[in-house]
């Protein structure tokens, strides 16, 4: 029997290895369960960073971390490989400001001598002393639903008045845990007036922000002169303008929601006379301040959405008078500078990034495809995604590109990330990976030769492969053949039978060549199961170099194939 089993190679020892296991070894789509800490995205091309032209490369993470991105890495035993032949690697996304998970804090009630002229902060919506943090659920559907767009880093912003309170940072890992990278990482102020109470105006409001923050600054200077002076009264200091002395102190930025022209304007004064740190957010409409913004070194997060264009469809066309179509003609070009202005804020050289604050998930990819159809670069697009935010944030040393040290935080995706067919396959953040499943897309056959010097560039795929992979147990191997059928590839392979009965033949399924991409899938019986094996790699001339996978297993192992026979193609 001993023997028997040596003789089963490569699958023989897969299956025996691992059916005892397969309760926990399988892979968890949810990403809740992590497997292992140690993961290897192998043979993927890696966009580092905004600008980066793409290259081959293996990612190395463990405990959330990156470990490194190269060619020439040492994979430890326990690594779970991910092929990568076909995936395309960029940095996680970076939510500038949003709302996912955030439930909103409880009315407090108005106490019996109530003064609507002069209420308590906390009734007024006056609140800097709370967090985001104690109103975050990791749980929620919109967590999921942003992380599946690609999010993996959200600053959460708490929903209430004036001053709600301090925002958090957070990673959309497991959400067994809340994964706050910064609890506190700045103070969330809006123009949100209260109803029937000052400050029940915009005027009302920054008013009634101006008279916290000077007498903040006076109670610190009180206590300044109560540490090195004698005889000063002590001062006393109230829960608002607790809060607020990391603000008055420039160590905490203000993040001011501010939608339009006139609310970004009255920002930028309030910053210009006060002093504060600021970073302005929620902008919708803010074309004709691009100027005042850029003068003040402002960075912004402009909300991931464009305006609807349902009016636009809804003109007609004959039967309307010419004071209805010059309206046609204002909301027509109206619409069109809203989906200009952000490449205007890249052409004016102004640090921005995305807040995913009332906008949808399942938009992005549409959103994007408006900005760049209108001017905005694609490197643009990506830094406004990564590395902007990361900056604005403060955690350009942890997050934003893909490096040695930094959270492993990736987004791989089917192809090219702006492209209209493109899709995420997976998500990984803080080192959780989560899998995501692909429509599949009708892909046009790529045009190859049967003979390899009737077209220099031509890719020669039909004919006789061999090839070897290489497990924990040793070197494995059998052959592919390859031809085409009706247009489609289709062919068998050989391989280690299970049995320990010398070579197995199964037939090839599934087949598809993209560009130089290989993949096919065939199916193994083994100990009671049917196993889907799954072969994927890239052709260069004679050669291929990819990952044999058992999916159900999770399990990925290198493969390397050499044409032997093309002339079989014929």
């Amino acid at each position: 029997m001993n023997k028997q089993f040596l003789k089963a190679g490569m699958l023989g020892l897969l299956v025996a290895g691992w059916l005892s296991q397969a309760a926990w070894a399988q892979s968890d789509p949810t990403g809740k369960r992590r497997i292992t800490s140690t993961y290897a995205i192998t043979n993927a091309t890696v966009f580092k960073a905004p600008g980066d032209p793409g290259s081959k490369a293996t990612i190395l993470i463990k405990d959330g971390v990156i470990l490194g991105v190269g060619n020439s890495l040492s994979l430890p035993k326990e690594a779970k490989i991910i092929a990568g032949d076909s995936l395309y690697v960029y940095a996680g996304f970076i939510d500038g400001a949003g709302t996912m998970g955030i439930t909103k804090f409880k009315d407090v009630e108005r106490p019996k001598d109530f003064v609507s002229s002069n209420p308590p902060d906390k009734i007024a919506g006056i609140t800097p002393w709370r967090s985001a943090a104690d109103a975050y659920a990791a749980v929620s559907t919109q967590v999921d639903d942003w992380r599946k767009a690609g999010f993996t880093l959200s600053q959460v912003v708490p929903d209430g008045g004036m001053l709600p309170g301090k925002t958090a940072l957070v990673l959309l890992g497991d959400g067994k845990t809340n994964n706050f990278l910064k609890l506190n990482a700045s103070l969330a102020a809006n123009y949100r007036s209260s109803r029937s109470m000052y400050p029940a105006t915009l005027v009302g409001v920054m008013a009634k922000f101006r008279d916290i923050y000077q007498n903040t600054s006076l109670v610190l200077e009180h206590e300044r002169l109560f540490a090195s002076t004698v005889g000063v009264r002590r001062p006393q200091a109230t829960p608002t303008q607790l809060a607020m002395m990391q603000v008055v102190q420039k160590q905490l930025p203000v993040l001011f929601t501010a939608r339009s022209e006139l609310e970004i304007r009255r920002a930028l004064a309030l910053q210009k006379e006060l002093g504060f740190k600021l970073i302005l957010t929620g902008l919708e409409n803010y074309e004709s301040v691009i100027g005042t913004i850029k003068s003040s070194g402002t960075p912004v997060l402009i909300k991931l959405q464009v305006p609807d264009d349902k009016s636009i469809k809804a003109q007609k066309v004959e039967g309307v008078t010419e004071s209805t179509k010059a309206q046609y003609t204002r909301v027509k070009e109206s619409y069109d500078k809203a989906l200009k202005q952000a490449a205007q804020l890249e052409k004016a050289g102004i640090l921005f990034g995305f807040s995913t604050a009332d906008a949808k998930a399942a938009d992005v990819q549409k959103t994007l495809k408006a900005m760049i159809d209108n001017g905005l670069s694609q490197k643009a697009a990506l830094a406004a995604l990564t590395t902007n935010p990361a900056a604005i944030l403060g955690v350009s040393g942890l997050a934003g590109t893909l490096e040695k040290g930094k959270l492993a935080n990736l987004v791989l995706t089917t192809d090219t990330l702006f492209k209209e067919e493109s899709q995420i396959k997976h998500v990984i953040a803080d080192g959780y990976v989560f899998d995501y499943e692909i429509k599949k897309k009708a892909v046009k056959a790529e045009t190859i030769s049967t003979k390899p010097e009737s077209a220099p560039n031509a890719i020669t795929v039909e004919g006789l492969w061999e090839y070897t992979s290489e497990t924990p147990a040793g070197s494995s191997g059998g052959e592919i053949t390859l031809k085409r059928e009706n247009g489609a590839l289709a062919g068998s392979i050989t391989y280690d039978d299970p049995t320990g009965s010398g070579k197995a033949s199964a037939p090839i399924k599934n087949a598809n060549l993209v560009v130089k991409t290989l993949s096919f899938e065939f199916d193994v019986a083994a100990g009671g199961m049917s196993l889907t094996v799954t072969i994927s790699g890239e052709i260069n001339g004679k050669t291929m170099e990819g990952t044999l996978s058992i999916p159900q297993m999770g399990f990925t192992v290198p493969l390397k194939a050499k044409l032997s026979s093309p002339s079989q193609a014929n």
